[in-house]
């Protein structure tokens, strides 16, 4: 009887670990990073979040955090299941958190994707092109970005600061981070000189601060930069997983001609048209762009020597040139 109820026992553990492995989710954090106040957030994401609970029957609970690593740190220990990332926090996700590209949002103007902005007071009138702020004497107030935002961050440290071999912290009188809408008041009363931003949360400002925005002009534009990632952990189940997938690709395409107005409606709310599939590989552009901005700072490092240097540098290029041969040979999205 022993060598029956072994393997019996066996059998009922495995059905156990079969049916816990793939037991579905019932309720999901959605991660929403902090690019402006979280007021504003609700107002744009409200709508669309409540038709992802209505046609997945999965609970849906917006989590909001102070600033960008918080929802990455989220992600990283279980507290969020899927989030709306910029593609520097996607890929910090991506490598800390367990996250996986799964989605790719859509300007709702037919745009490719975006772009980093400069901007300044336009009473501001010594202030005008690029040149004017790479002055480094000292003399400006600087309003940078989140660390973890693509366009408020990493976009200028390479082609402002790193292309210019500039160190912000050196060149300029105070420098300041925060998100998107705070960089722009921060402008528009004249706490800065000048600020990071981008084109997605300038559309967002025109329609909260119509007045505000008056007083704001743009001194310089980036080149683009690829829509931003949904991402979901990778251990979320199967089953779950085909539901959000079902929604993020059908939603604003399939159903009534109503719901397909509402639907469009609520994407428009968030500046999107309907989502298009992606994967991990829409970060290789950015995975280059960090790179890039390493191997500016080991160039300006007064500390190592040139045999270090060296050394950094040609290990930095061998992983560019890997992630340049990827996005030859694999689709971005």
């Amino acid at each position: 009887m022993r060598w029956i109820a072994r393997p019996l026992a066996t059998m009922a553990a495995a059905a156990f670990m079969a049916t816990a492995a793939y037991a579905e989710t019932t309720e999901i954090n959605f991660g929403i990073i902090s690019t402006e106040s979280t007021q504003n957030l609700k107002q744009y994401w409200t709508p669309f979040l409540t038709d992802l609970e209505k046609q997945t029957g999965v609970k849906i609970n917006p989590f909001f955090a102070s600033d960008y690593a918080g929802i990455i740190e989220g992600m990283r220990f279980g507290k969020v299941q899927v989030a709306w990332y910029g593609n520097k926090s996607a890929m910090e996700a991506v490598d800390r958190a367990d996250g996986e590209v799964f989605a790719q949002s859509v300007d709702v103007e037919g745009n490719p994707g975006y772009w980093s902005l400069l901007v300044t007071n336009v009473d501001n009138t010594n202030i005008n092109t690029l040149d004017d702020v790479l002055k480094c004497d000292k003399s400006m107030s600087f309003g940078n970005g989140d660390p973890n935002s693509t366009s408020g961050f990493l976009v200028p440290s390479v082609f402002v600061f790193g292309a210019h071999n500039v160190d912000p912290k050196n060149c300029y009188k105070t420098v300041t981070n925060a998100n998107h809408e705070t960089n722009l008041m921060a402008v528009v009363n004249k706490q800065v000189d000048f600020a990071t931003n981008n084109t997605e949360n300038m559309r967002n400002f025109a329609k909260s601060h119509p007045e505000e925005l008056k007083k704001i002009k743009e001194i310089w534009r980036s080149p683009l930069i690829p829509s931003d990632p949904i991402v979901w952990r990778k251990d979320l189940d199967q089953p779950t997983k085909d539901k959000l997938l079902s929604f993020f690709m059908t939603y604003g395409r399939q159903g009534s001609v109503d719901e397909v107005k509402t639907a469009r409606d609520n994407l428009k709310k968030l500046n999107w048209a309907p989502f298009k599939p992606s994967s991990d590989a829409q970060l290789y552009p950015i995975r280059i762009l960090e790179i890039s901005k390493a191997m500016n700072k080991v160039k300006a490092d007064e500390q190592l020597s040139q045999a270090d240097k060296d050394a950094k540098l040609k290990e930095l290029e061998a992983k560019k040139a890997e992630f340049q041969k990827l996005m030859a040979e694999v689709p971005q999205t």
